[in-house]
């Protein structure tokens, strides 16, 4: 349907890829106006394009799927390169759009970028009106007693559950109405989001669909196989008690309120506990952008500086081992080649290789924050950031640092017959479950009979973990007090 005549509307998609529940696609809908979608690939710095290479392998798709949705109502959607303010005035001048719509965002580089170009539109004449679409809650909504922002989760969650649900999602609009010519588009293969040789992302397509429908899927499988027995079996990774959500409410693909209201009304055959806690999930996601916007270093700071004096070590070779799994401590080795070969991995697990990176191995959580960013195809810079200080125990209500994990006892509790370890390090397949988290307490017979050559096919242990972790101890006792002299 075309709208000849009328000014057309400048729609900017970011991580707002859908349909469903998209604030700013609803009211430009609402005005009959054309609307031009568009997605921009910023410069890295602007904070609105991947955050690292898995995430680019799922934005091609994802966009691809927004573009064909697109089409289902009419529309298409153009995409764009370069600086937004160029690429914004450009598709101004040559449409003679009048309105640019956008869903807003909340990290540092993403929020600077939006006050700068919002007053130049404006000064340009051009009406600029953003939205609340991305979150259960703005940033600068939920406040403590004292008037500032929340420091520590659980108050967090309360202040956010006493606040009432989350509005109802808005269906997506049936029809778009459409400019009468239509500005150039890129090629999404120009992009080059992709891996070509080797192709490291070729079974990242055996478990994920990329776009809204492969979201309301993942939803709709949840809460009906899924959200049952949340709260007690989410911590084992062999288990399907995870809602596998998070890359699609990364890029946006379905809203958090979605989400929310999905899981309304269930109490009749799911009992209220795991209700909660999973929505404690998404809260937790809400939390982490609520430091993020308060305190926008998060990512590269130390939350409590403290941790400035901690005696990190300069181990590339031990990082090098801890990224490619073949650290000889098989729950953490599983986790990892998990995330190389799938782009996620199990949030359990996630915490034991965290807790590894920065406790046993005494590597800087910087590095491991960044490795996720590159490797995760849920990469997020609020959640990335806020756990990865948890698990330092540098950040907001951070886990103590004394809360070491024991990676032998964290497999034989969450992957009790080794089924996690199995698919993921086949070469301890033949282990029995006694020995599959500790191969190295294995007797000789044992492990040849399993074909397992410790030092050969697979890594001694990288270290001891007692000593590692009373050495870790020893450097957390001696950082400075707060109530240190200066």
């Amino acid at each position: 349907m075309t709208n000849s005549g009328s000014t057309p509307i400048i729609l900017w998609f970011r991580k707002d890829l859908r349909l469903e529940d998209n604030a700013a696609l609803t009211c430009a809908a609402e005005c009959g106006r054309p609307i031009i979608p568009v997605y921009i690939l910023e410069p890295s710095e602007a904070g609105n394009g991947p955050l690292g290479a898995a995430q680019a392998w799922w934005l091609h798709h994802s966009l691809q799927a927004l573009h064909h949705a697109l089409e289902r109502v009419g529309s298409r959607l153009i995409l764009k390169r370069g600086p937004a303010d160029a690429v914004l005035g450009a598709l101004i001048a040559e449409t003679e759009a009048d309105r640019v719509f956008w869903n807003r965002r909340y990290d540092p580089p993403g929020i600077a970028v939006d006050c700068a170009l919002k007053e130049d539109l404006i000064r340009s004449g051009i009406t600029v009106r953003s939205f609340a679409s991305q979150l259960l809650h703005e940033p600068t909504r939920l406040k403590t007693g004292a008037g500032g922002p929340y420091r520590v989760y659980t108050p967090f969650w309360r202040a956010l559950e006493a606040s009432g649900e989350p509005p109802e999602p808005v269906p997506a609009p049936q029809r778009l109405a459409t400019p009468d010519r239509w500005p150039r588009s890129d090629r999404i293969e120009s992009w080059r989001l992709t891996p070509e040789k080797p192709d490291w992302a070729a079974e990242f397509s055996d478990i994920w669909t990329p776009g809204e429908a492969g979201a309301r899927e993942k939803l709709i499988r949840f809460v009906d196989c899924g959200i049952a027995g949340y709260k007690s079996h989410r911590d084992f990774p062999a288990l399907p008690n995870t809602s596998m959500l998070s890359p699609h409410l990364a890029l946006g693909e379905i809203s958090p309120a979605s989400v929310w209201h999905a899981t309304r009304g269930l109490t009749d055959r799911v009992p209220a506990e795991d209700v909660v806690h999973f929505r404690k999930e998404l809260a937790w996601r809400d939390f982490s952008y609520h430091l993020l916007f308060h305190f926008p270093d998060l990512a590269t700071k130390n939350w409590n500086p403290r941790f400035d004096a901690f005696p990190w070590q300069d181990a590339p070779d031990r990082l090098e081992r801890w990224q490619r799994g073949q650290t000889g401590y098989p729950i953490v080795d599983a986790g990892m080649r998990q995330l190389w070969r799938h782009g996620t991995m199990h949030n359990r697990v996630r915490m034991i290789v965290a807790s590894f990176l920065i406790k046993d191995l005494m590597l800087d959580w910087r590095a491991g924050e960044r490795w996720f960013r590159d490797t995760l195809v849920d990469a997020d810079p609020a959640s990335n950031a806020a756990s990865w200080q948890w698990v330092a125990g540098s950040g907001a209500d951070a886990a103590p640092f004394f809360r070491i994990f024991n990676p032998v006892s964290q497999g034989e509790k969450f992957d009790v017959n080794g089924d996690y370890v199995r698919t993921f390090v086949p070469e301890l397949a033949g282990l029995d479950a006694s020995f599959i988290h500790k191969p190295f307490d294995a007797p000789p017979g044992v492990l040849a009979q399993a074909g397992v050559t410790l030092g050969g096919n697979y890594p001694l242990p990288i270290v001891d973990h007692k000593l590692a972790r009373n050495r870790a101890m020893a450097a957390y006792q001696a950082l400075p007090r707060p109530d240190d002299a200066a």
